[in-house]
């Protein structure tokens, strides 16, 4: 069930971003709903556009990659389920992402929330996807510690 999940939102992932690129020039828009365009916007960077053009492409890849590999070991040996299915979504995400930074040296980010002056940086599915897996890991920690507080309190 894991691996449908983790599956499952790179296939979305790649598919959306291949809407987007097909129907959407590079720096334009469509008005989704008052308050969400759909953009087609490019990310050398990393969250938020950070540290774009700071770094080669080749060192945000080994960078990633190095990560990526750091959360696959981390799932194999996480004994909690939440935990597990905090890291596939969070893992999901970040393949999604790193292919494109394979393929492409950029991320294409096409979710865009804003209320007059304000607004969130474009964001993608994986994203989303990441967002998720960290709050489920945030969850299935406050719960082993509150576990543990439970068992030392016996």
């Amino acid at each position: 069930m894991k691996l449908q999940l983790f599956l499952t939102i790179i296939i979305i992932d790649q598919f959306s971003k291949y809407l987007i690129n097909q129907n959407i020039t590079n720096n334009s828009f469509y008005d989704f709903l008052p308050f969400i365009k759909i953009i087609n916007i490019k990310n050398s960077g990393i969250s938020f556009g950070m540290f774009a053009n700071v770094f080669s492409p080749i060192i945000f890849k080994l960078v990633i990659g190095c990560i990526i590999f750091f959360l696959i070991l981390w799932f194999f040996n996480s004994k909690n389920n939440l935990e597990k299915w905090g890291l596939i979504t969070v893992l999901g995400g970040a393949f999604g992402n790193f292919i494109d930074r394979i393929i492409f040296n950029e991320v294409t980010d096409f979710i865009f929330f804003y209320y007059n002056d304000y607004f969130w940086p474009a964001f993608n599915i994986a994203d989303i996807s990441i967002s998720v897996g960290v709050i489920l890991m945030i969850f299935a920690t406050y719960n082993n510690y509150i576990d543990s507080v439970k068992r030392n309190n016996e």
